[in-house]
């Protein structure tokens, strides 16, 4: 089995999962959008035309025996306007909408939406939350009253909150910044949500604090909630196949206290995927390309996490995952605060872990992540050394050839010498003619006269082979490559804008087949497509990360090299051996 056979059969694999992806996403049925929960619970019904969703949430306390209003029920207020308020530190700007005081926009300052350019030499900055329709996403939170006291009116995500000013910036030499914003009903009760900013964090504190005014007890629970959409759909299949975005995973995500888990946007509503349970040490997100925001509960607590579709019926509904808190009794005259975390940031491997348990696992390397891990720590020792993360690629194909040399010698030494067989192998077959059983009968028996195992080739592939794999992910999904500029190539996470290194690929293929010559018997049909391989991966590398070119085209040139000198040192043995 020689090396084109071998990225072949990983072609073919490869266009054809992501050829079903895309039919699927375009073509596939659409789940059921009626959405029932298991007793014992609040019913999650379909939502209403304003944003809002009946939602499930704990059993009040036994002392209660009021039903519990559903969260987002909305209320007068929600008539009034609302103002946008822009916050502002280092690494943030912020929008949080006084309707619910929820944050509606996310811009990450640090992380340019594209790659530097002559044209555009300061892109904006990349935004991840965004109440746009097209790519909403929107960080919610709130109090849903649980008393036999319960009004229309409740500081949920839908009432209207004031602020004492509509701009706010962390200034240099503050390291903290908090904004408050309040709600008040007629009753006295009072509630503040304050949100604490930190120089240089993605992490926002939130602290809700109730203070009973009125004559009588409030009880409730606390809620936190993200609703997101998925992204535009391509226009095309060649689209969806050659964006990351497209390909990456668009959904929730989140940890059990054990273990990580993930629903996709097209699953919402399907009932056996569905969350509805009790959680504690936990955490609720929604991922995107390089990027997610989650809410994180404290870890001593047990939240109720739910998911949900919104608007099911409509041309773009929207989902939500939510984690309730436990439920909060405040007598009159006292206060009670609820304290929360939102993330709101980029997918940095090796440092997500540090701000909650399991955030990590948000890079998602699937059944690959044994390998990709170690294989991105690697990867970053050497940007360390290198300072780029091109020549970083580069030293780190040079390591796994050195680790697997003598392996893949194994595999060029038998294709060499398999090689040197072809003309005898072709004189049996014409001997033979179509008696397949003799043919392969006397074909063995070559291979044991020659001391020649026709599987050696494949040994060593299919050992390497997830190494590879787990790379193509590492290099696919790691946020360190996104505009990160190597030469003539300004972004490696963008296809290279000269299409040298796909030519370059082309050019290792063709060596790689001059060595390998096509092998006597193989059927024509196979022997044409072996011919066409070079173009076909320069068309498919050429719509590829430019990081990932980079690296099949350095590890093809050093096997092509090596494969050259081993077969030249098997064609010193032969030939040494017809002298003696």
């Amino acid at each position: 089995m020689n090396q084109t056979r071998t990225f072949l059969m990983f072609a073919l694999l490869a266009v054809a999962y992501f050829l079903f992806m895309a039919w699927e996403k375009d073509y596939a049925p659409h789940p059921p959008a009626t959405v029932t929960s298991p007793s014992g619970v609040a019913t999650i019904t379909k939502a209403s035309n304003d944003g809002s969703v009946p939602g499930a949430i704990p059993s009040t306390p036994a002392a209660t025996t009021a039903a519990t209003p559903a969260i987002g029920s909305g209320s007068a207020l929600a008539r009034k306007p609302a103002q946008l308020i822009t916050v502002t530190t280092d690494v943030l700007r912020l929008k949080l909408d006084t309707r619910g005081g929820s944050l509606v926009h996310a811009d990450l300052l640090a992380y340019p939406a594209s790659a530097p350019s002559h044209k555009n030499p300061n892109p904006p900055p990349t935004v991840l939350l965004n109440n746009s329709s097209s790519r909403y996403f929107v960080a919610q939170d709130g109090l849903v009253s649980s008393s036999d006291t319960a009004k229309a009116d409740q500081p949920d995500h839908l009432a209207l909150f004031d602020s004492a000013r509509t701009s706010y910036t962390l200034a240099k030499g503050q390291d903290t910044l908090n904004v408050n914003l309040t709600w008040r009903d007629a009753a006295g009760l009072k509630v503040t949500k304050t949100y604490s900013f930190k120089r240089g964090s993605y992490v926002i504190g939130l602290t809700q604090q109730i203070d009973n005014g009125s004559s009588q007890a409030w009880q409730g629970n606390p809620y936190l909630q993200l609703q997101g959409v998925p992204p535009p759909t391509p226009s095309n299949w060649l689209k969806h196949f050659t964006d990351p975005e497209s390909r990456s995973f668009h959904g929730a995500a989140w940890y059990t206290g054990e273990k990580f888990e993930k629903l996709e946007f097209k699953n919402f509503s399907d009932k056996k995927d569905r969350l509805d349970s009790q959680i504690k040490g936990g955490w609720a997100a929604m991922l995107r390309l390089y990027f997610f925001a989650a809410w994180i509960p404290p870890a001593n607590q047990t939240d109720h996490y739910v998911t949900a579709t919104i608007n099911p019926d409509s041309a773009q509904p929207r989902y939500l995952i939510r984690a309730v808190g436990p439920a909060l009794s405040v007598a009159p005259g006292k206060t009670v605060s609820t304290q929360s975390r939102l993330y709101v940031g980029p997918n940095l491997q090796g440092t997500l872990d540090a701000i909650a348990p399991g955030l990590d696992l948000t890079i998602d390397y699937g059944m690959f992540k044994a390998i990709a891990v170690p294989m991105h720590w690697v990867l970053s020792q050497l940007h360390r050394i290198a300072q780029n993360w091109g020549l970083a690629i580069i030293l780190l194909v040079l390591l796994i050839k050195l680790a697997t040399w003598k392996l893949t010698a194994m595999q060029y030494r038998s294709s060499a010498r398999m090689r040197k067989l072809a003309p005898r192998i072709q004189q049996l077959k014409e001997r033979y003619g179509d008696d397949k059983v003799k043919m392969q009968q006397a074909t063995m028996e070559l291979y044991k006269k020659e001391k020649i195992n026709p599987m050696g080739g494949c040994l060593p592939v299919l050992i390497t082979m997830p190494v590879f794999l787990g790379l193509f992910y590492v290099l696919e999904y790691s946020l360190e490559l996104r505009h990160a500029a190597f030469l003539w190539i300004p972004d490696l996470s963008a296809p290279d804008p000269l299409y040298i290194l796909p030519v370059v690929y082309a050019a290792v293929m063709l060596g790689t087949q001059w060595l390998n010559p096509a092998a006597a018997g193989m059927d024509p049909a196979q022997a044409k497509m072996m011919k066409v391989m070079p173009l076909l991966f320069t068309v498919l590398f050429a719509f590829y990360p430019s990081g990932l070119c980079l690296y099949y085209a350095v590890n093809g040139l050093v096997g092509l090299g090596q494969q050259w000198w081993i077969t030249h040192h098997v064609d010193r043995e032969e030939a040494a051996k017809a002298a003696a």
